[in-house]
């Protein structure tokens, strides 16, 4: 019988399931996991939360699990305030936009790494942009920051709009939702301190998502505006 091996993993999201269990959602480097963990109320349910590094085993071959082992495997990102919404934040995202079982090993580093930058206090609203375009790009729904979707070379003075199945498309006239071209080669470039990039790459994620994530609300993104 084949041995279950032990890989890195986080916990997304769990609730209680039937008496004394909890149906858990995993990231790992294969992707998003679905499983059932047996007594969670105790010892091994202390481990049950959010941003800590854990190694799991799981068994079972169809799409919900059970957790054979879990132990921890190094210190939690202890997050807290704005740092605790936007590590929700990321859960969520990968909660609604991962599909189930499918390998992400890059995503799941970076997602990692994203976690400790969070609790080392970096400033937030960078890590939260590149981790969603991050995202978007591993999911194969990327699009060019240096050319349009005629193929052209973005214009420093040219305004564009997303279209969200192709790119950013050149406009004439203004209009509502618009991105400077200046603005979009310093997001190229991840150059976050150029004039209105933060701003504009927030503006731009939030429409790239949108399509994808539908018209239910975010609620880490509730907790945020709440705050």
């Amino acid at each position: 019988m084949e041995q279950p091996v032990g890989q890195p993993a986080y916990v997304l999201h769990s609730r209680a399931y039937k008496e004394t269990s909890a149906l858990v959602d995993f990231f790992t480097p294969q992707g998003r996991m679905r499983a059932v963990l047996r007594r969670a109320r105790g010892k091994g349910g202390s481990l049950v939360r959010p941003f800590v590094p854990l190694e799991l085993e799981l068994r079972g071959r169809g799409e919900l699990k059970n957790v054979g082992r879990m132990d921890s495997a190094g210190i939690a990102a202890w997050l807290h305030g704005d740092a605790l919404f936007s590590g929700l934040y990321l859960n969520e995202l990968l909660m609604r936009l991962l599909p189930a079982e499918a390998p992400y090993p890059a995503l799941f580093e970076h997602y990692s790494l994203t976690l400790q930058a969070l609790a080392a206090g970096r400033p937030l609203e960078p890590l939260l942009r590149a981790f969603e375009w991050r995202l978007l790009d591993e999911l194969g729904y990327a699009f060019s920051l240096q050319h349009d979707v005629n193929d052209q070379p973005i214009a420093a003075d040219g305004l564009y709009r997303l279209r969200v199945d192709a790119g950013l498309e050149r406009v004439e006239l203004a209009q509502p939702g618009l991105f400077r071209g200046i603005e979009l080669l310093a997001l190229a470039e991840a150059d976050w301190d150029a004039p209105g990039a933060l701003l504009a790459a927030k503006r731009l994620m939030r429409q790239a998502l949108a399509v994808h994530l539908g018209t239910k609300p975010l609620v880490s993104r509730e907790l945020f505006r709440k705050r």
